[in-house]
């Protein structure tokens, strides 16, 4: 039991696409289908509960992956401040819940859903099935892609045009006070002092720091992907 808790990556290798890396895709695929389709019972009678389930599992992902490092002795201002971009999607789909804040539901829409999205086909994970930290990073990630359209499907939040332009500016100025403290620690949080050592999408966007401006095109093209495709209706 303690080798699932520890940090043993060699014991525990994460393999990309490997069967349970893929099974979790399809999970994740499968809860939005079932959230979907169960939208109008959810509303009318589980919303509270469900709302509070989603909160729970925020919060209590992020407290294991701070305590798990904090047991282990590594926890480390380089690593651990929730300046990851998947770590600060956590935090504002949290208060998007609680609040029911306009603004900052257009903001975690487009940022949040998008960065655990990707995190979720290409994780930056070092630990394999059946090791906690594997369950802890897709059920995080998938529990945000789920709080995004819980706020679309139930909640029946609909973005405007303008939100795409303002998360992709909100992004910018959080990307921005990231690289400082980057700068300031000799950290790499939200990759923008290197790439990560494992593969991921920036192996595709060309050496630092031009990678960096690619993943800006990146950003802009898949949250007007994301629009067009999901409420092209709602312009204005």
């Amino acid at each position: 039991m303690e080798g699932i808790f520890s940090f043993d990556q060699a014991g525990y290798p994460f393999h990309m696409f490997s069967f349970s890396h893929l099974l979790l895709i399809a999970i994740a695929a499968g809860l939005l289908i079932c959230l979907f389709i169960f939208k109008e019972r959810i509303r009318e009678t589980y919303k509270r509960p469900f709302k509070y389930t989603l909160i729970v599992l925020l919060i209590l992902g992020e407290l294991s992956f701070h305590l798990w490092y904090l047991v282990h002795d590594r926890w480390d201002i380089q690593l651990n401040l929730p300046l990851q971009l998947c770590s600060i999607s956590l935090y504002l789909c949290t208060i998007m819940l609680l609040t029911k804040n306009y603004k900052v539901f257009e903001v975690s829409f487009f940022v949040s859903m998008t960065g655990a999205f990707i995190a979720i086909i290409t994780p930056e994970l070092f630990f394999g099935f059946p090791h906690m930290r594997f369950f802890q990073f897709f059920i995080v990630h998938i529990t945000i892609v789920i709080a995004c359209f819980y706020m679309v499907w139930i909640e029946e939040f609909k973005p405007a045009f303008g939100s795409v332009i303002r998360a992709y500016a909100v992004l910018n100025i959080i990307a921005g006070f990231v690289f400082i403290v980057n700068q300031l620690i000799g950290s790499n949080y939200m990759f923008l002092a290197e790439k990560p050592s494992n593969a991921s999408i920036l192996d595709f966007l060309g050496p630092y720091p031009w990678y960096i401006l690619s993943l800006e095109v990146v950003a802009l093209a898949l949250f007007m992907l994301i629009y067009f495709t999901l409420f092209k209706t709602t312009i204005k």
